[in-house]
């Protein structure tokens, strides 16, 4: 692929009279792209796996990353390189993918038959977090995270060759309180980039205004507005629990490591008094370990 003058690769398989712009060829190269993966949960979580499967799920993860590097860090028109990269990601199904990372995620694809469906959502939610920057209602948000989050949730299963629909319903539930947990512990960062991942009736309600989220400290009117959000992730990741309970061996310990990583930064949360704005809430590993034990042992 050759570049253009701002330098951006031409969009895969385009011609050169073709008027989209091209994707940054800064956000597609894969080893910046797979070097990210020690540093989240993700993919180490998945090394509790074996070879097979965690080669197959770190080709996901490749997809995944790059996706969410083109819409929160490309140059240009983050639309049409989405766009670019969905015709790409096409050719992974029906022909040779032109981008490294979605030709590394091919031979999963085939052996393992992987729909095409959550893939597309994942690059849907990017080009939404291109036009939506506020969501009104819970269920406005939920509808981004069956985007978001969601998908990769139902990528696992079909990797485990264990996706029914209780699995995905429950699959659902973890994965969108885990993305309810990433916002409450991003609202700073979020914020910075003229978005916000808080219901505006939840801030109605509590009497929070987009000015108080970007104050140094929270407000005790933050703090109980954070505190209502974590316990509805806490009342998500306890309804998805039980999919751990259907797994065996090394797939149980992984899907149980998601919801033990969603409970314990929960409780990372709550240790700060639910002041988000002042604190980054990050769990330890000890308290993952110990969330860890009670989603073992519980079973839900």
């Amino acid at each position: 692929m050759g570049s253009d003058s701002r330098g951006l690769e031409r969009a895969p398989g385009d011609a050169r009279d073709d008027d989209s712009p091209g994707i940054d060829a800064a956000v597609i190269d894969p080893g910046v792209v797979m070097g990210q993966a020690s540093h989240e949960n993700f993919p180490v979580a998945m090394g509790i796996l074996g070879p097979g499967r965690r080669r197959h799920l770190l080709a996901v993860y490749g997809f995944a990353r790059l996706v969410d590097d083109i819409g929160d860090e490309a140059e240009g028109d983050r639309v049409a390189q989405l766009d670019a990269f969905e015709r790409d990601l096409r050719r992974v199904y029906d022909g040779t993918p032109k981008l490294e990372v979605l030709r590394r995620l091919q031979p999963s694809v085939r052996e393992l038959d992987l729909p095409i469906e959550p893939f597309l959502d994942l690059i849907e939610a990017n080009r939404q977090d291109q036009v939506v920057r506020r969501y009104a209602t819970y269920a406005d948000l939920a509808d981004y995270c069956a985007l978001s989050a969601n998908p990769v949730g139902r990528i696992v299963l079909h990797v485990f060759g264990r996706a029914t629909d209780e699995r995905i319903a429950r699959s659902d539930e973890i994965c969108t309180a885990l993305q309810i947990v990433e916002h409450l512990q991003d609202v700073v960062e979020d914020l910075g980039e003229d978005r916000i991942y808080l219901p505006k009736e939840d801030m109605d309600r509590f009497g929070v205004g987009e000015a108080d989220l970007a104050a140094s400290r929270a407000a005790p009117a933050v703090r109980r507005l954070v505190a209502y959000e974590a316990h509805r992730a806490t009342l998500l990741l306890r309804s998805g629990a039980p999919l751990a309970g259907t797994l065996r061996g090394r797939e149980r310990l992984a899907i149980a490591g998601f919801v033990a990583g969603g409970r314990a930064a929960v409780a990372a949360i709550k240790d700060v008094g639910f002041d988000v704005l002042a604190h980054r809430a990050k769990p330890g590993k000890a308290a993952l370990l110990r969330e860890l034990s009670g989603v073992l042992v519980r079973k839900r």
